[in-house]
């Protein structure tokens, strides 16, 4: 009797423990199990918003579950970072921004309440958007050489104007000037919308700015496009030279990325980069990528990594020529 009792308990504690472990593994190992959220640190409209967007419901489709895009714009990306690294890491809260981002801010805000290498792993690079330089039709250089002896022969003279101290578009600019030894003044305005219109109207010489920010005035005849910042000529206008080929190395085509919260499970991250590396290849996402202004690439967490830190390396030096320094 008292054996049977005994052999009844131990039953009854193994269908416990059956319950209790069972479905915590099997949602431990499901994923997703719930949607997902991809947060963006900018307002809609720009351009890791548009890459958001154009990926979500195909991932809702190779995942099985519904992806959903947030906005979390403002204080330097510390809202949209919070929102992920308060969430639960389990992959189902990401985060879709550009690389200068982690690296810029904080450069130049000391209080910056997130910390990328230690807060965030990487997941997915989805591609590199590089930058034209535009030139208003008045300045006398319709190629890149001719904007380089242009700008030497008067030193001082022509202006720049980019989309704020700090960003993406100053920095490529200051990194230029450097590497060619050019001396071109700076123009900040409050981002493209301001700065490109101001090139268009004569009130600076020339812009760093996104192929869609350009395009239309440049079909029209109201810009002119000298060179692009990445390593490689764009598609969209392959007969415009590399700044590359007269500075060798010279890449500042931002990263577009996939990050998760630190902790995140391997099989969560590794899966999400597969399903974003074949989306990436399709010739319909590629073209909506494109027409963002982002080249596809789809890298995995291990290249994302290394595209991040070289990334870094690049902005703090041109950081550090325009004598940025964290407030």
């Amino acid at each position: 009797m008292k054996r049977k009792f005994c052999l009844k308990l131990a039953g009854t504690a193994a269908a416990v423990f059956a319950a209790i472990a069972f479905p915590a593994l099997a949602q431990a190992q499901a994923f997703p199990s719930k949607p997902i959220k991809l947060i963006v640190p900018y307002s809609p409209g720009g351009l890791p918003d548009t890459v958001a967007r154009a990926l979500s419901p195909h991932l809702a489709q190779a995942l099985g579950q519904s992806v959903v895009v947030e906005n979390k714009p403002g204080a330097g990306g510390a809202i949209a970072a919070a929102t992920v690294t308060q969430s639960p890491a389990d992959g189902h809260t990401l985060l879709v921004t550009d690389g200068p981002l982690l690296t810029i801010t904080p450069l130049v805000n000391a209080k910056v309440a997130y910390d990328a290498a230690k807060d965030f792993t990487p997941v997915s690079l989805i591609g590199k958007a590089p930058l034209f330089l535009a030139v208003n039709p008045a300045v006398k250089a319709n190629t890149l050489d001719e904007f380089i002896a242009l700008a030497k022969s008067q030193p001082g003279k022509l202006n720049y104007g980019s989309s704020g101290i700090a960003s993406i578009h100053h920095l490529t600019a200051e990194a230029m000037k450097g590497e060619l030894g050019l001396d071109i003044a700076h123009i900040p305005f409050k981002g493209s919308a301001n700065s490109v219109p101001a090139m268009i109207g004569g009130e600076v010489d020339m812009v760093f700015s996104s192929p869609p920010s350009l395009m239309g005035f440049v079909k029209s005849g109201r810009a002119k496009l000298i060179a692009i910042n990445s390593p490689k000529r764009s598609p969209l206008a392959p007969e415009v030279p590399t700044l590359a080929e007269k500075a060798a190395g010279f890449d500042f085509a931002f990263n577009v990325a996939v990050l998760a919260r630190a902790g995140t499970p391997p099989e969560a991250v590794e899966r999400v980069s597969a399903e974003i590396a074949k989306l990436v290849k399709r010739p319909d996402v590629i073209e909506q990528l494109q027409t963002a202004g982002v080249d596809p690439v789809g890298g995995s967490p291990e290249q994302l990594a290394s595209a991040l830190k070289s990334e870094a390396t690049r902005l703090t030096a041109a950081a550090k020529r325009a004598n940025l320094k964290a407030e």
